[in-house]
């Protein structure tokens, strides 16, 4: 009975034992936050620092942000400077070592992915242009399955407990969307090759992705406001080299996309740019359904007021 009673005493303070904390997971951006959570399950907490409908250049380092970088374990973030005005001083200011760029618990999702629209010069003059290169990276689904396995690889460092958990939810993950991948592509066949218009340049990946054909931008350069002389020009462009439709994200104001579309008789796409950008795009697999639906539905279109009532119309329904 002696040596029976240990052993029973060890099994129920076993049995009863809390769980390990959760690993804090601060995400600068909706794409990276929803990511996290499909590997991480149960082991991760999940703090996303902006919304869907904010523009993700132009985000204030409030204390509320400084609070949750504080005693963050691993922060997970688009890098390629798109975080520069807010993220440095949210970074500097939170004491937090663990954070620091350079440290593990440091993330920037975009040095696991080919870049585009690297600038061979820097030149502040032409607006907002990026060094490492256009920082939109979440907009080709391929992508999201690079950061995946490299985000993987770096939950299971900081947490090496849990490494095989984060091992078999990224085997899980990876293969169901590698099957959404192969959907996706097959269905959005018919946009290859289709001309369009931005709003602004947040959708290079996308186009490299579904072979979409840019047309021109309603911004007169990136991060600059669309001006009346440059609509005006840009329509004139469309007049000889028609598009099919213009592309904006969730979060711009859509004024100078309606202005065009009225005009040049094609209907202006609010893309979800992002997780929680529409009521479809509720996770990563939705924000791909809806964005190709979106797409699909407004090929179909004849005129700028087609896709009103279409379920892919964003904020036109």
């Amino acid at each position: 009975m002696k040596n029976i009673l240990p052993i029973l005493m060890a099994t129920v303070t076993v049995a009863f034992a809390p769980h390990a904390a959760a690993l804090e997971v601060f995400a600068c951006e909706p794409e990276w936050g929803a990511l996290a959570q499909e590997l991480g399950g149960d082991r991760v907490s999940i703090y996303v620092a902006t919304g869907a409908l904010q523009d993700p250049h132009r985000i204030q380092a409030r204390p509320s942000l400084l609070a949750r970088a504080r005693r963050a374990d691993l922060v997970v973030c688009t890098g390629a400077e798109l975080e520069i005005g807010w993220l440095p001083i949210v970074l500097r200011q939170s004491g937090n070592d663990a954070i620091q760029p350079g440290r593990p618990g440091y993330f920037e999702a975009a040095d696991f992915v080919p870049k585009l629209e690297v600038p061979m010069r820097l030149d502040r003059a032409e607006g907002d242009v990026h060094a490492a290169g256009n920082p939109h990276i979440q907009t080709d689904p391929r992508n999201i399955a690079r950061v995946a396995t490299a985000l993987a690889g770096r939950l299971a460092q900081i947490d090496p407990a849990g490494a095989r958990h984060y091992q078999t939810r990224h085997r899980d993950f990876a293969g169901r969307w590698d099957a959404a991948l192969r959907r996706w592509e097959q269905r959005a066949a018919p946009l290859r090759d289709a001309p369009i218009v931005v709003q602004h340049k947040g959708f290079p990946y996308l186009e490299h992705w579904l072979g979409l054909r840019e047309r021109a931008s309603l911004e007169p350069k990136p991060g600059v406001e669309p001006t009346s002389a440059h609509l005006a020009a840009v329509l004139e462009q469309l007049k000889r080299e028609p598009a099919k439709m213009i592309l904006r994200a969730a979060y711009n104001d859509g004024r100078a996309s309606e202005w065009l579309a009225e005009r040049a008789g094609i209907p202006a796409v609010v893309l979800p740019f992002t997780v929680g950008g529409s009521d479809q795009a509720r996770d990563l697999f939705g924000l791909f359904d809806d964005t190709v639906q979106r797409l699909l539905d407004a090929l179909r279109c004849t005129g700028a007021h087609a896709c009103r009532q279409q379920p892919g119309a964003g904020s036109d329904r």
